[in-house]
């Protein structure tokens, strides 16, 4: 295919909103209502019954408030550590250092990219009380050998599932695992309230602290009962959200014929693997790229228009606002390597089929 012949471009991500989403939203604006009112309530609990096997959930206005807020109901703070991977996006990190608790950065398995349970084990101190596994990409953590630790050491799970709405892990959904866990609404998520989050609680009384620290500290008003935040969800950003909703299991059914059908016809690059007992929800479609990773991605999309990205490139604990000097093998070498695809849903057939062309040709030229 030369440069002339490129058809538009496939995009790594793409927003799916339609007439549904704009009516909800019109709604509420015709309502006056705007702040978080019903529509809020209502999606907290549509969004437990669908996705967490009915536990508390609590909307707050990002998915890194939801980490904060959550970790510090859980009781985190200074003195303390919480035991993350470094390969993730920096918000896991920065959440529990928002606490003034201390992030451990530790190593990955190198087939599903989630944290290494020996890692964990290895990290843990007299000062450690908990773990963030993040489901990274869609798929889970290995919850069986993080429990297992985690009750045997006596410290507690905080599930990063920012990108595993509709995961499971031996038959349970990400989320219902911690003390807490995450779900990020941002736009590019697998389904999104424009911009947002959600935690579900383990019991009523951390969802009740999230509560209040979401709304300035105070359930009824004026009777501010700790020190809080504004964090709250809108109506506007929780009726956009009803209807992702509904809409979230045919498209994670379509990511997953999407990723079926890359897994059977692309060749020369590592394929993302799948843990047993796992079910993948493919928020993004991850190879490895062993040699000359970033040349890959720019002939992808310079020769056939295909994007991609990469997540992530820089390990958290060599950011800046870390400047750690650690030894995490797997970690570089994934941060080095990795690329992920489109898997998105609204990809056509002849759009996965530019894809399997593309990434074929250059692994067969050893771009």
């Amino acid at each position: 295919m030369t440069d002339s012949a490129v058809p538009p471009a496939i995009p790594a991500a793409k927003v799916l909103i339609g007439d549904e989403e704009r009516a909800a939203v019109d709604r509420v604006l015709r309502s006056g209502m705007l702040a978080q009112g019903p529509e809020v309530a209502a999606f907290e609990h549509e969004f437990a019954a669908e996705l967490v096997d009915g536990l508390t959930c609590v909307a707050v206005n990002s998915g890194t408030s939801g980490q904060h807020l959550g970790l510090l109901a859980a009781g985190v703070g200074p003195g303390q550590e919480v035991i993350v991977p470094s390969f993730t996006f920096a918000a896991t990190a920065n959440s529990v250092a928002l606490t003034g608790a201390t992030p451990v950065f530790v190593d990955i398995d190198p087939v599903t990219y989630t944290v290494a349970p020996a890692s964990v084990e290895a990290a843990i101190t007299e000062r450690t009380v908990g773990v963030m596994p993040v489901h990274l990409y869609g798929q889970p953590a290995d919850m069986t050998a993080l429990g297992e630790i985690a009750q045997r050491r006596g410290i507690q799970i905080y599930e990063d599932a920012a990108q595993a709405h509709g995961a499971t892990w031996q038959g349970r959904p990400v989320g219902t695992f911690g003390a807490f866990a995450m779900f990020s609404l941002y736009p590019t998520k697998n389904m999104t309230s424009g911009e947002g989050g959600m935690v579900s609680c383990a019991t009523p009384e951390l969802a009740r602290r999230v509560r209040l620290l979401r709304n300035q500290g105070m359930e009824r008003r004026y009777e501010n009962e700790v020190v809080g935040f504004n964090n709250r969800m809108t109506d506007l950003h929780a009726a956009l959200g009803r209807v992702q909703l509904t809409k979230l299991a045919g498209w994670t059914k379509q990511r997953r014929e999407n990723a079926a059908f890359l897994d059977a016809n692309l060749h020369g690059v590592a394929l993302p693997a799948v843990a047993p007992g796992a079910t993948h929800v493919y928020h993004q479609y991850t190879i490895r790229v062993p040699s000359d990773r970033d040349g890959f991605a720019a002939a992808l999309q310079a020769r056939y228009g295909v994007g991609s990205g990469v997540y992530y490139p820089i390990p958290n604990h060599r950011l800046p606002s870390f400047g750690l000097a650690l030894e995490l093998p797997e970690t570089e070498r994934a941060a080095a390597e990795v690329l992920s695809l489109p898997v998105h849903p609204s990809l056509t057939q002849a759009d996965l089929e530019r894809i399997v062309e593309a990434v074929n040709a250059l692994a067969r030229a050893g771009a």
